[in-house]
């Protein structure tokens, strides 16, 4: 009986781990959706293995009982295990025309 031929992965060169473009986005603005009502936007500074973030300039927005609050903070350690979604970029503007 013939061993499997062993086959090596080549991979697609235009594949891109997610922790690649993370750092791709280092000293850029990030908009982090979270489990729950809260969405940060911040530049981001580092990240870990677990995704957990230093973002600075940051802006938290928080949907309540009295409406969308704003908190604004120089700089956060966020731990990665809330984070929901990563947007490159930095929240998008509100069409102006609606």
């Amino acid at each position: 009986m013939l061993a499997p031929k062993k086959t090596t992965f080549q991979g697609n060169p235009s594949h891109v781990m997610p922790s690649e473009l993370i750092d791709k986005c280092i000293n850029s603005k990030i908009w982090v959706i979270m489990k729950g009502d809260k969405e940060l936007v911040g530049t981001l500074r580092g990240f870990d293995v677990f995704v957990n973030m230093v973002l600075e300039d940051v802006e938290e927005y928080e949907e309540g009982p009295e409406g969308l609050r704003v908190t604004r903070m120089d700089t956060i350690l966020l731990n990665g295990n809330n984070i929901a979604v990563l947007v490159p970029g930095g929240k998008p503007e509100p069409d102006m025309e609606q």
